[in-house]
């Protein structure tokens, strides 16, 4: 169990949780691993399958703290709270921001698309380290550099702080195959293409953005906020805009570079994926276990988080991401800090 920002993530599988008093403890196998008294939670996040006592639940909804419960995958399941205390003012103020398009949320996408953009350009920047920079890589390279510069300006709106996302995005995926050192022809890259992916690298970036929507989704969900209204993405139905704006910040560094990771060290190789009547391209059922099992062990490596000062788990940085949301759109933050990778 680890605490950040008031809130106890349980990761550990198997763990039961209970009431002693004043306290939260976590045991395995009946051996307590830690206590956290109640006047220090906000929230309690449990990942797969726990057991949490009826004592436990009660007080946690009587002290005002909320239970969410997600499955081994990172999925909403439910959140226990007690009477509502304020998650209505948070989508209230959520709403009232995405709609008017005002400061609060011009400022809140401008931290999305610097994050974006910021690590899109730290993805390029290390392949340049890794292997020799190419004149296309350097020019992308600075390109992306002149706008981030660009979308600190405080005249951007909002239109035109997504058209520089765009052209950073357009930039980042220009140069995408010279990071590619697959000796598997079919494992080029050529042009982004979604729903369906064309060939095998659009293929595996699908299937992980789609498994980092999951996590975001449920990140907003157990934060209080909605995830279908966003700052970034436009509302459409069926679409979970608010998730999407938390994704963009982190799929280079998650997503991205576990499918380059994957193809370059050959664990995937063209035989992984299998062409589909009518042109779309997917993994095969082994070559989607490869990916889950990539992917559960990337969520497990820890990065410094530069506005918290502190290691965390790269699976825990959505929810850490959205709490800081919220707590901007209640006003106890300023600004909406965004993830860098570094």
């Amino acid at each position: 169990m680890k605490k950040l920002l008031n809130t106890a993530y349980v990761t550990s599988e198997g763990a039961a949780l209970r009431k002693d008093g004043e306290n939260l403890v976590a045991e395995i196998e009946g051996t307590e691993k830690s206590r956290i008294p109640f006047h220090m939670l906000g929230s309690v996040v449990v990942f797969g399958p726990a057991l949490l006592t009826p004592a436990l639940i009660g007080a946690c909804a009587e002290r005002g703290i909320t239970l969410v419960l997600l499955d081994r995958a990172g999925r909403f399941q439910a959140r226990i709270e007690g009477p509502a205390q304020g998650n209505v003012l948070l989508r209230r103020a959520q709403y009232r921001h995405a709609e008017a398009g005002d400061g609060k949320g011009t400022d809140i996408v401008r931290s999305f698309v610097l994050a974006k953009v910021a690590n899109q350009r730290a993805v390029l920047r290390r392949a340049m380290r890794d292997y020799e920079a190419s004149p296309a890589l350097e020019a992308a390279s600075d390109r992306m550099a002149h706008i981030l510069r660009r979308v600190q300006l405080a005249d951007q709106t909002t239109d035109h702080l997504r058209g520089s996302e765009g052209e950073a995005a357009n930039l980042y995926f220009s140069v995408f195959d010279q990071l590619i050192r697959s000796p598997d022809a079919g494992l080029r890259w050529t042009a982004r293409s979604r729903r369906p992916p064309l060939d095998a690298m659009n293929a595996l970036l699908s299937f992980l953005y789609t498994l980092l929507t999951h996590d975001c989704r449920s990140a907003c969900e157990g934060v209080g906020l909605d995830p279908a209204v966003g700052f970034l993405h436009r509302d459409r139905p069926g679409r979970p805009s608010l998730a999407l704006d938390l994704m963009e910040e982190l799929r280079a560094p998650l997503a991205d570079r576990l499918a380059l990771s994957l193809v370059n060290r050959r664990q995937l190789r063209a035989g992984d994926f299998r062409a589909m009547d009518g042109g779309a391209v997917l993994l095969t059922d082994e070559g989607r276990k490869t990916v889950l099992t990539a992917w559960q062990e990337r969520k497990r490596e820890e990065r410094q988080h530069s506005f918290l000062d502190e290691k965390a788990p790269l699976g825990l940085v959505p929810h850490l991401q959205a709490q800081l949301l919220a707590r901007h759109l209640r006003g106890d933050l300023d600004a909406y800090p965004p993830w860098f990778w570094s």
